[in-house]
């Protein structure tokens, strides 16, 4: 395994992270919490160190479990977790849907407390605002009481992980972010999900924060755990775009044969080190339910990089909707 800065922090992770939802969210792939803990233990076994997840994650499963398999570990690991849902929000509140969020100081600091019981520690690495909207971008209260917590030791370094509902980048640029002063940004990444990326990449390099790379398998399409015989409900894929995206994306990977000639590489291998290549990323975060998934893609820090002619080629694939005449022999 092979480690990297992230950004501008002192935190040092392995190339290939353990994304914890994988394994603690409902129906949690199917895995139980035997499986769960193996599969955190032969993480830690195969030079994994870093574990992200969240308080949303399970009702705070997420972090319980991970707590409970790091044990002695615990200070030789990276832990990342999220904070903004209010998964319990009061009984009859116009906001009682198990989906409201709240990023006000007082809940922050309660959620950090929470988080910290529940992760068996004293501090947490990396804290992360929860797919946040604009308003929590902006939020001068927010980030005080996160400076706060930085002073009383409580937490090393924020972040944000942006999901779905990061619409106003479109609109604002990234200069709420700029102002924010995050260490890190956790985006969708992959081969079929460049654009949040791209339009990132000039913010992560003039600031230095490290880009930490979700789904870099674009929920199962790109590694073959799902083909058209084998879509998963769309209610188990909180992916970016629903049937529509969905096949969509298995056509586009038809295009995508090359990758594997000539290579001992698995596509779900060439998959994460097309995420590695791209300079600020430090980490990828596959979801990984089974132990020989886990070898594998854990091996992927380890395999040869991509030749730059075939990312190039990657990149003009992508800008013309995979529609470019395959000729690489």
């Amino acid at each position: 395994m092979k480690y990297r800065w992230l950004g501008k922090t002192g935190l040092k992770i392995s190339e290939v992270g353990f994304g914890v939802w994988s394994v603690s969210t409902v129906p949690r792939r199917s895995v139980d919490e035997r499986e769960s803990m193996a599969l955190l233990h032969l993480a830690l076994d195969l030079g994994i160190t870093f574990f992200d997840t969240s308080d949303a994650y399970g009702d705070g499963y997420g972090e319980d479990v991970l707590a409970r398999a790091l044990g002695e570990h615990r200070h030789h690991t990276v832990i990342g977790t999220k904070f903004g849902y209010d998964l319990h929000p009061p009984a009859g509140s116009q906001v009682d849907t198990g989906l409201a969020q709240d990023f006000s100081p007082s809940f922050v600091r309660r959620a950090c407390e929470q988080s910290l019981r529940r992760l068996k520690t004293d501090y947490i690495d990396l804290y992360q605002l929860h797919n946040p909207p604009l308003s929590a971008i902006q939020d001068d209260d927010l980030f005080e009481t996160l400076e706060t917590l930085i002073k009383e030791g409580k937490v090393r370094y924020y972040g944000a992980a942006l999901g779905p509902d990061a619409g106003w980048l479109e609109e604002e640029g990234d200069a709420p972010l700029r102002r924010a002063n995050l260490s890190s940004l956790q985006v969708s990444y992959s081969i079929l999900e460049q654009d949040l990326a791209r339009k990132l990449l000039p913010l992560a390099e003039v600031q230095g924060m490290g880009l930490l790379s979700r789904s870099p398998h674009a929920l199962g399409i790109l590694d073959g755990t799902y083909d058209r015989g084998t879509i998963p409900p769309l209610t188990d894929h909180p992916g970016p775009g629903g049937q529509e995206w969905l096949e969509s994306s298995l056509r586009k990977v038809t295009r995508l044969a090359f990758l594997t000639r000539d290579t001992e590489a698995t596509m779900g291998q060439i998959a994460l080190k097309f995420c590695l290549a791209l300079r600020p990323v430090a980490s990828v975060l596959p979801d990984i339910c089974r132990p020989e998934q886990l070898r594998e893609l854990a091996a992927a820090s380890e395999t040869p990089d991509l030749d730059p002619q075939v990312l190039e080629h990657l990149t003009e694939l992508y800008d013309h909707d995979f529609e470019v005449e395959e000729t690489r022999e």
